[in-house]
């Protein structure tokens, strides 16, 4: 955890980071491979929608036993439904009830293939006929369930937009935003129609919860970035720049909240996948997996990308980029500016070269202060202008050190005599 801690202190003050903004075209790469196979996914294979949605029949068995009402017994009756003819289309599900009782869940069935039903729920479990009970459930109310479902991403997705408008004052960033956040949903429901899963009210709750954990990651991005670049004229960095640094700056955050997330979503999804078979939890857990990893990938690779592309026509971007490339071929080769020595270059002009008889050094010695100007380059004497300037009491010469007249210094016996 100490090597960690330091890594992340480094990122934070810049002495390491790591390219997130570059490489466009491999970024833009592997998310468009990974949502287009998602949507190819849930094009060829479909939704597998509960009968929450799409209406069915549901059997619930009661009065049993605990070793009866397990988990290994609602695989097997879920196994004998569905190879029977009565079992339709799609799988039954089968999941647990508390401690004395089983759910079954399918099509609707016919009132031949209901008594075949209740015939493989009695051979299974043992329960008598008073304790298999049935229940029609009719499709209006799933429809009512997605009506509903799509009326509340309707209104999350405006109101995360005017918010990040109104907070940042910028709307390319809510347009940033609204691509990460397609992007996390597209995987999301990839993945769960990979994974057969039916569509439950549950999956639909766990997918309304993702959107809010992305763009609450997103917006922590992009609020670093905006205290990075609130001032470009003076920054020594583009925007590309700036923006990579509040992405290496927030990295360990990011990391640390997603691992947090998602360990205790892993645990619920094991346990109810394997261990429970509980398909609420299970629905749930799987879409909340699925979406806060996504969701943590293009807070990361997406949204700061597209934000520093759209960005990239503005005047100010332009011109601190420039400022950015100018300073950095100025630091590639600090000696390029340094005027180049010629032959026929006068001694006077020679930068940083003392006559043999200005001092004390050798030949050619370079020093850090330039030539003294000649009697013709210098400007006329202005001493005594607006002033009475005192008759000097001794010889008065010009001094080439000074680049002016100074009184000539002379030996102590000399002045003694005067």
């Amino acid at each position: 955890m100490g090597k960690f801690s330091r890594l992340g202190n480094d990122l934070y003050q810049g002495r390491k980071s790591y390219d997130f903004i570059g490489h466009r075209a491999l970024w833009y790469t592997i998310s468009g491979t990974l949502v287009g196979v998602a949507i190819l996914v849930i094009l060829v294979k479909g939704m597998n929608f509960g009968i929450e949605f799409t209406g069915g029949t549901e059997y619930t068995v009661s009065n049993l036993s605990s070793d009866v009402a397990s988990q290994s017994t609602a695989d097997e009756l879920a196994s004998e439904i569905g190879d029977s003819p009565a079992g339709g289309v799609s799988s039954p599900q089968v999941t647990t009830a508390g401690t004395d009782g089983l759910i079954v869940q399918m099509e609707n069935v016919s009132a031949a293939d209901d008594l075949k039903v209740r015939a493989i729920i009695k051979d299974v479990t043992g329960a008598s006929g008073d304790d298999v009970s049935k229940t029609e459930v009719g499709a209006s109310w799933g429809k009512e369930v997605a009506k509903r479902a799509i009326i509340g991403v309707g209104i999350f997705l405006t109101l995360v937009v005017l918010f990040i408008w109104g907070y940042f004052r910028e709307w390319k960033m809510s347009v940033a935003a609204l691509i990460a956040l397609f992007h996390d949903i597209a995987l999301t429901i990839g993945v769960y129609s990979l994974s057969g899963f039916p569509v439950t009210p549950a999956a639909v709750t766990g997918l309304l919860a993702i959107l809010g954990f992305s763009m609450y990651d997103t917006v922590v991005v992009f609020d670093k970035i905006r205290e990075n670049t609130h001032d470009l004229r003076s920054s020594r960095q583009s925007y590309a720049q700036a923006a990579n640094l509040a992405v290496n700056q927030t990295l360990v955050r990011s990391i640390n909240t997603s691992i947090v997330a998602l360990i205790p979503i892993g645990a619920i999804l094991y346990v109810s996948a394997v261990q429970l078979g509980a398909s609420s939890l299970k629905d749930l857990a799987l879409a909340q997996f699925v979406g806060m990893a996504a969701g943590v990938f293009s807070s990361v690779f997406i949204a700061p990308r597209v934000l520093v592309q759209m960005k990239s026509t503005e005047s100010e971007v332009k011109l601190a980029d420039k400022r950015a490339k100018a300073r950095e071929r100025r630091d590639a080769d600090r000696y390029a500016t340094v005027p180049s020595f010629t032959e026929d270059m006068p001694v006077a002009d020679e930068p940083g070269v003392l006559d043999e008889a200005e001092g004390d050094l050798g030949e050619g010695a370079p020093v850090s202060r330039p030539a003294a100007p000649t009697s013709t380059q210098r400007a006329p004497e202005a001493a005594g202008r607006g002033r009475i300037a005192p008759e000097a009491r001794g010889p008065v010469r010009e001094s080439r050190a000074a680049g002016r007249q100074q009184p000539s210094r002379q030996s102590k016996s000399k002045r003694e005599k005067k």
